[in-house]
């Protein structure tokens, strides 16, 4: 009688390994001299050792958590095997702005990675930038067959740039239309420490076959009357504006000299322009651009010290971890549950005045809203006073007809589905990080492309192979639905 045949053994999982590879860091007394980058790059051998730390999920859960659904998970097995070239084609295929994400992005994707469960998550972001790094990554985007309709962009930030990428591997012809003298939006107030021009420049070069045409220092609305775009023969618009103008604080004193909106200060740090803050700096604000703020004020400062004023606690901060831990490691000093009520000065600040809060019951959304403490108020000695309690979008000029709506974190967007105005052809989006404002651009670059198609009397048809050949973008292996943070 013949014996039953084994089943043959279950593949053993590969070991979780809890611990990541450092992230090479520049030393706190030597970063703060200057604005010298102050995370390095994996060595090869580093990047491998961090790549075999995934265990290759079959639910991509890190592509999942992407707002752009790269395949991250895919790169890191190529870098753990040595096939360089091969990850950064990965990197590069669902991301045109791979250089620039590879320094500033929020890595929402390790947020969802299964080893946290355990300990820390794969540096992605880190893995990325190694995929570039020490693989071919001057490559040129190919666009498929002219479509001959052209696309104007109103906005050359992130989700512009990615839209003006979406569009123009498909065929079209795209013009961004951006008021600063460089394109790039609020990634242009990144400080250098962090990224700088050059790194979305070796991103933009990419674009080089495109049939994508930058238009700086024009602003839509003001330069060029806005309802003339469809007019002179662009057949659909995308507007993408973010958030490029500062909230004030509405406090007695603000405008002293010595108070400084953050945005424009670190735009003409990043811009090159000579910056000037004294030795007591206080930023009021809780976000990134405030994090921002206190590290390009410390390094500013000519050894001064820099407060942060939050009026909430460090729970409720919206910036980055990353960041925070950054600036707690280069001696920022944080207070919170703070407000201010007056800056204090007559022909120059000399102080804050701040109020004391503490948190009350949840507001509609569960946020508890902070809320004053009986006599609790006291000056603050400074002379530098950094605005960075968030932004808006700037509207002149924009049709009232589009019907636009503003979401919670101030941009503005369609209100039909798909990012759809009221206006047959005009679209707009943004996001509340490089990476989100990206992923939102995607989906109304798709929805263009379906609205021009319709127009042709053709079909639209998923984002075709970005580098050239006969295929089409799909989520990878596994992939169930988005999650978002």
């Amino acid at each position: 009688m013949a014996g039953i045949a084994a089943s043959p053994p279950k593949p053993t999982p590969p070991k979780l390994n809890p611990v990541r590879v450092p992230v090479p860091e520049e030393p706190v007394a030597e970063r703060t001299k200057d604005f010298r980058e102050v995370l390095h790059a994996y060595s090869k051998e580093e990047a491998v050792l961090e790549a075999k730390r995934c265990i290759q999920c079959r639910r991509p859960w890190c592509v999942e958590a992407c707002p752009i659904s790269q395949d991250c998970r895919e790169y890191i097995r190529l870098i753990a095997i040595e096939d360089w070239n091969g990850a950064a084609k990965v990197t590069l295929r669902e991301n045109p702005l791979s250089t620039t994400l590879c320094k500033v992005c929020y890595h929402y994707c390790e947020e969802s990675c299964v080893i946290t469960k355990k300990g820390v998550p794969i540096a992605i972001r880190q893995l990325k930038r190694a995929a570039l790094d020490y693989g071919s990554s001057d490559l040129a985007y190919v666009p498929s067959a002219p479509k001959h309709q052209r696309v104007a962009v109103v906005g050359g930030g992130p989700a512009g740039l990615m839209a003006a990428w979406e569009l123009g591997v498909r065929g079209y012809s795209v013009t961004v239309f951006e008021t600063e003298g460089r394109v790039g939006g609020l990634a242009q107030t990144i400080p250098a420490y962090r990224m700088t021009d050059a790194d979305l420049q070796v991103d933009m070069a990419r674009f080089r076959d495109l049939d994508v045409t930058l238009v700086t220092g024009t602003k839509v609305g003001r330069d060029r009357p806005f309802a003339s775009l469809l007019a002179e023969g662009y057949q659909a618009v995308f507007v993408s504006v973010g958030t490029s103008t500062h909230r004030t604080l509405g406090v007695p004193g603000e405008e002293l000299p010595g108070v400084v909106p953050a945005l424009e200060f670190l735009k003409e740090l990043n811009a090159g322009r000579p910056v000037t803050v004294g030795t007591e700096v206080v930023v009021v604000g809780g976000g990134d651009v405030a994090m921002d703020s206190v590290r390009s004020a410390l390094r500013k400062s000519n050894g001064g010290h820099v407060t942060l004023v939050y009026r909430r606690t460090k729970d409720e901060m919206p910036a980055d971890p990353e960041e925070v831990h950054g600036a707690e490691a280069e001696g920022i000093r944080f207070l919170f549950l703070r407000a201010p009520l007056r800056i204090v000065g007559t022909d120059h600040v000399t102080g804050l005045e701040i109020q004391t809060m503490e948190l009350g019951a949840p507001d509609a959304g569960g946020r508890r809203a902070p809320v004053p403490v009986p006599g609790g108020t006291e000056v603050l000695p400074c002379d530098t006073v950094i605005v960075a309690v968030g932004q808006k979008a700037d509207l002149e000029g924009i049709d009232p007809a589009l019907d636009l709506r503003i979401a919670s974190g101030g941009w503005p967007e369609g209100r039909l589905p798909r990012f759809a105005t009221a206006v047959p052809g005009i679209f707009a989006a943004g996001g509340r990080s490089v990476v989100y404002a990206m992923g939102t651009a995607t989906e109304a670059a798709e929805a263009i492309d379906a609205y021009l198609s319709g127009l042709r009397h053709a079909d639209a048809s998923p984002r075709p192979e970005p580098f050239g050949g006969t295929g089409t973008f799909h989520l990878p292996p596994g992939y169930t639905a988005p999650i978002r943070s």
